[in-house]
Parts: structure tokens; sequence; C-alpha cells
């Protein structure tokens, strides 16, 4: 059975509480990368603009950014691209008296979490929608990403898993730090993670030395892309991302060894890659790492305005194995299309891949 995409439901702009609503307000930025006085901070919840006789739903939304008249649209943008003569929208009232609306109820009881999910909660239902979402997703043009912690490495059943998945058309793109990466990279060069046997999780001799010895052999190759060219890496995710030219973004961060050259070590270069991603995504899966998944779920749209004009939610999942982590990252998403998984990631990655991947041989 496929999913089905919920419903949104617009504001009926003809009751009479409108009636008297005036022109959304603008005030002039006068230097960049700095908001007005009184300026209106955005919400994730989906908010229409009344401007020229019209409610204007933004295409994309985001969190604790500001709202820009763009020709006749409203566009929504962090406050550090903020341009000096930019009319940014002022007010802080959210009813439409002031033209700016924010919209609870546009969809169904369904699509918000109910917070407080634990490790007791059973989370059969949640996987079994998530694989009629992912397939739904693959099948209509859908944008799946992956939001990634080192700890998925450590594994060898889930690396296996994450390269059927990426085969398989369930990774669109994926976001991660310079761990990960190189953690994937060690286990293709020298089948090992952190010094570690990827599969008996052995230490081997000398084993601390591995991960930076990766790190050289990369950093002296000059890309990820010419040292698997090169021959050096036997498998690994990375591999697999690299050769079928799906997309990763690493975000650098003070304690990063090397790091990788692909690593963006400019916080903000890091983000507005990552954001370009974000805004594609109808799907986010975020895996163990709090910092990253918080990160995108603070950045990423709450909606979708899909090609035949329908609103749909943007579905963020946070798999971790603390509770608190989790719903930690639904605050910030305002629970919106938020689905927390209370599980061990190693054994998420693999249910995904054998639900939803037909081919069981290794790759």
């Amino acid at each position: 059975m496929d999913f089905k995409l919920p419903e949104f439901v617009y504001p009926d702009f003809t009751d009479d509480k409108f009636s008297n609503s005036k022109q959304v307000s603008f005030k002039e930025a006068e230097q960049d990368g700095i908001a007005p006085d009184n300026y209106y901070l955005t919400t994730h919840l989906p908010t229409f603009y009344y401007y020229k006789e019209e409610w204007i739903l933004p295409k994309l939304n985001s969190l604790n950014c500001v709202a820009v008249l763009e020709g006749d649209n409203i566009k929504i943008i962090e406050l550090r691209n903020i341009k000096k003569g930019d009319q940014i929208v002022i007010g802080r009232s959210t009813d439409g008296s002031n033209g700016v609306f924010v919209h609870h109820n546009g969809f169904p009881d369904s699509v918000p979490s109910i917070p407080g999910k634990s490790a007791e909660t059973s989370f059969s239902e949640d996987y079994e929608v998530l694989f009629k979402l992912m397939k739904h997703e693959r099948e209509h043009g859908g944008y799946i990403v992956w939001i990634l912690g080192p700890s998925v490495i450590f594994d060898h059943d889930t690396r296996v898993s994450l390269n059927k998945l990426v085969k398989a058309g369930y990774i669109h793109c994926v976001l991660a730090g310079n761990a990960m990466a190189t953690h994937d990279l060690e286990g293709g060069f020298l089948q090992t993670a952190l010094g570690q046997n990827i599969y008996t999780q052995e230490n081997v001799p000398l084993g601390h030395y591995n991960h930076l010895d990766l790190l050289n052999e990369v950093r002296s190759a000059g890309s990820i892309k010419e040292f698997i060219a090169q021959g050096h890496v036997k498998d690994g995710f990375i591999k697999t991302l690299t050769e079928m030219n799906v997309p990763y973004v690493l975000a650098g961060s003070i304690r990063d060894d090397g790091p990788l050259p692909e690593v963006y070590g400019d916080t903000e270069k890091a983000l507005d890659e990552t954001r370009k991603h974000l805004d594609q995504a109808t799907v986010i899966i975020g895996l163990a790492t709090m910092l990253h998944t918080i990160s995108a779920a603070h950045i990423a749209p709450s909606y979708r305005v899909r090609t035949d004009g329908r609103i749909s939610p943007v579905y963020m999942y946070a798999v971790d194995i603390t509770e608190n982590v989790a719903n930690k990252i639904g605050g910030v998403r305002d629970f919106i299309g938020f689905r927390p998984m209370i599980t061990n990631v190693q054994d998420f990655v693999v249910n995904c891949e054998r639900a939803l991947v037909e081919d069981k041989g290794e790759i």
C-alpha cells in the first residue's frame, strides 16, 4: 500500500476575522546582516503574509529567520544573509491583523508527534509508516537526506546496509562530520575503525595510528575522490556515495583530526551547503548525532510545496539511544512531521535495509 501524503487545509481568509487585516509592513535593512527594529522572527509553522490583496505562503520556511520581500513574493532568509536595502517584514503579532498569520491547524492531527516517547515505546508502527514513506518518496521524486554520526560506521552489518540503501535509491544526500567519513574510509583502507577491526571489534597492533594514517594518505592524494580512484579503498559507504555521485556535506568542528580535504572548516560555508540540500528535502533521517541533527531541525523547512501545488510536511526522524536527545530535536521542530525512534542506530539501519532492499547479497 502506497503512503498517502496528508492533506493541507488552507485558512479560510473569507472569515470575518481577516476582513480588517492590514497589509504586512516592511522596513529597509540599513546594513548587511542586521535586521531592522521590530523585525518579525519566523517559526516552523506555516505562515501567510498579506501583500497586494493576497495571502502569500513562502515556498520554504525555517526557524528564527526573517521574511523578505522579493518581487511580489515573500522569501525566508537567515539574518546573516540580509543585504542592505532588503525590505524586511516587521511586527510581532501573528493573528493576521497586521498581515502575518501563523497557521496552527494546516496539517491533520496525525502529522505532529506526541512528545515523550521512550525506550519502552513500541516502534513497530513507526517503522511500517517510515518504510511506506521512503518508498513513496523514492518513486515520486522525493529527496531523502540522512544525517549520520560516526557510530553507524563501527559495525560491519550497518556499513553493508547503508551501501544497499544508497544503491537502491533510498539515500539522496548525506550530512555528516569529519569523523563519520574518516572512520568509513579507514574501514575500506585498513579494515579498521579507530584501530578496531570493523567486523570483530578486536584492536589491531598500533591501531591508534590508523585513522591518522588514513587522513595523511587522503590529504596526500588531494581529495577523497582521487584517493578512491587510485584504488586504495576496498569498500565502504563513502566509496559508494562517491562512485554514484550522491552528494555529501562534511561540516567540520574545532576538534577534527586532519581533516579530510572535503570537510568545510568555514562554518558559514558548511551551513550554506547544508541548507542547499535541506531545502530540497522531503524526508530527513538523523542518526546518533545530536548537534548535526539539531542544526538540521532548526534550518530545514517544515513543509514542502510539491510540483502539483500540494503542501506536505517534511518528515524528520530522530534516531538515538537516548530519549532526551530525540525529544530535544522534536522541540526544535515544533514536533511538526517529527518522529522520534529510541533505539540503537545500527539496528535501525539494518531494519531499514531488510525491509526496503530486495537484494540480500553483500555489497
